[in-house]
Order: structure tokens, then sequence, then C-alpha cells
């Protein structure tokens, strides 16, 4: 395993997030292709036996059982002071008044009650899961000062916006003197590369460090085109996301195909080496529903490609309307 410092943070991180959605419920929340605890522990533990010490979920997945069994994984099988635990704020997580967004309240209730699932005292991460376009940003750049400064957080970080949104908080955090925050975690991968446009170069001059969510654009580029699995069949969100660019993100998955071969790997392999030869990204957010999905990204630390590599994956690519905002 590779580690590498949290943005301009001092903590160690592993080069490989495991993204934790994967572990909850089925029958709780919007993903019934969750795996239950027991097949979700096996698969934290396999994390940690491969040097992964990063792991990030959120107060809306799988209606909060996420957190529940990341935390009771991580308690019994690592030391606290080993893991770098990563968790969210945004989405709702009960209906009615205040059950979502960035205000204060919301803040202030929705890190007790993280806290309370993980069963932990404080967490390192805590992000905003999207831009509260119904708060202040002002209120809401205080009160996750005020969490951090009462040590409930370690450090902050943000995630889908627009560049000129995370541009506006970071001005507005050095104004006041408040917590910066430390990270990006955007959509990005091979089939959806606008962040190079204006958010990468924001990071890379403002020392933001970038953990990308689906790097494998939901498994699409670990597989042929028409070849479909059960979480497809019901990732309603997924299909929103690259439903409408069929041509040429089917060339790009075509040539991941023709890299792997040549190499003689699994195309999960190429697309996280593809993602992890980028110098703004931190850590890609892997999930992994299979040990093997633990393995080939551990594994792609060590695949270098070759500039003609990446020149011949990066070459379909078109313009696509920006997506995952929301």
């Amino acid at each position: 395993m590779e580690y590498i410092k949290l943005g301009n943070t001092g903590v160690d991180i592993s080069r490989i997030c495991l993204g934790c959605m994967t572990y909850g419920v089925p029958e709780r929340g919007n993903h019934p292709w969750t795996l239950p605890e027991d097949a979700s522990r096996e698969l934290i533990r396999h994390a940690l036996d491969a040097g992964i010490n990063f792991f990030d979920t959120a107060n809306s997945y799988s209606d909060g059982t996420s957190e529940e069994i990341v935390g009771r994984a991580l308690r019994e099988f690592a030391p606290r002071d080993q893991l770098v635990v990563a968790t969210k704020v945004f989405f709702p997580t009960r209906k009615g008044p205040n059950g979502m967004g960035l205000s204060r309240k919301a803040i202030m209730q929705s890190i007790d009650a993280s806290l309370t699932r993980l069963g932990m005292d404080y967490v390192d991460l805590y992000q905003i899961h999207r831009w509260d376009y119904r708060t202040p940003i002002e209120e809401t750049l205080e009160a996750l000062h005020d969490v951090v400064k009462a040590g409930k957080v370690r450090y902050i970080g943000a995630s889908s916006m627009f560049a000129w949104q995370f541009a506006k908080a970071l001005h507005t955090s050095e104004q006041h003197g408040w917590t910066r925050f430390a990270t990006m975690q955007d959509h990005y991968n091979l089939l959806y590369r606008e962040e190079e446009r204006e958010m990468h170069p924001l990071c890379a001059d403002q020392k933001i460090g970038v953990l990308p969510w689906s790097p494998l654009a939901r498994g699409r580029l670990t597989r042929d085109w028409n070849e479909s699995t059960e979480r497809t069949k019901t990732d309603d969100y997924g299909a929103s996301l690259y439903g409408s660019t069929a041509d040429s993100d089917r060339a790009v998955i075509e040539r991941v195909a023709q890299v792997a071969k040549s190499r003689g790997v699994p195309r999960a392999q190429v697309a996280l080496a593809w993602m992890l030869s980028k110098s703004v990204i931190s850590a890609p957010i892997v999930g992994a529903s299979k040990a093997s999905h633990i393995d080939d990204a551990v594994a792609a630390l060590s695949l270098v490609l070759t500039d003609e590599e990446i020149t011949q994956l990066e070459a379909p690519y078109v313009p696509h309307a920006v997506a995952g905002f929301k």
C-alpha cells in the first residue's frame, strides 16, 4: 500500500479509499444492492489487511445502517488512531423539516447522530455531501468550524459542486478565520472528465486533496458495454449520470478493454491506474462488493501507464453535460 498526505494536512491516508455505500441493510434506504453486515465485515477486514486505512461513508447511506455496520467492524478490527474515517451530511435522513441540508441545526444534530451510529468520539473527515442552495454558506462554514473546535471532527471536506462555489467557500473561510475545506470529493472518471476544466486546477492551486467518487463509473469501465449487473438494473442514479453519452462512452470502454488485454490485467486496474496518474488525485473512493475489487484497486498502484496508453484511453472523450451535482 502507498500512503499520501490528505490535501494540505499532515494526516496520512492510503492511496485507495474504501467507499462504504456498498455496505448497509438492503431493505433500508434506496440501494437494494447493498451487502448485509456479515458480507460487509469480510470486505472491510480484507481492506484493512491490504493496508487501506481510509474509509468513506455517509449519514444517508442505507438509512444510516452503513455507518452502523462500518463503525462496528472498524471498532473490532483496528485501533481507532490507525484509521481515517470520513462521513457526510446533506441528504435526508428522515422526513419532515430540518431532516436534511447544511443549516447549523442540521449539521449539529447530524454529526452527533453519525458519531452515535459509528460508535466513535470523532470522525477524521466530515464532508458536505452537496451544496445547500437554501442555507447561507456563512452559516454552514461557521457550524463546521464549531464542530471541529468541539473535537468532533478533525478536518472538513466538500463534494460535487461548481468551482465558483468551492472558491467562494474557501474565500469565506479565510475571511472569517474558520476551518478551511481540506478535500473535494467529486465525480470523476474516464467517462466523465469535466472536473478537469475548473475544479481540478482550483484544487491544485489551493492544495486541496481530490477524492473522486465513482472512479469506475459505477462499474461501467470494468466490463463490456452490454453487460449488466444486479446493481445496474436498479441503479436509476447511475443511468442519469451516463445515459446520454452512449457513443463516446462505449468508445472509451473499448479503449480500456484494449489496454487491459495488452497488459494482461483486469480493466479496473487500467481505469484506476489512469486516475492515479493524475497528480491532483489523492485517493479514489473505490466501492467493493467482492474481495477481488479491493485486490484490483491495490494492484492499480503498481500499474504505470505509458504516455501512449494514456493518450489512447483519453482520445475518444467528448464534452459531457455537467452531472453528479444532485
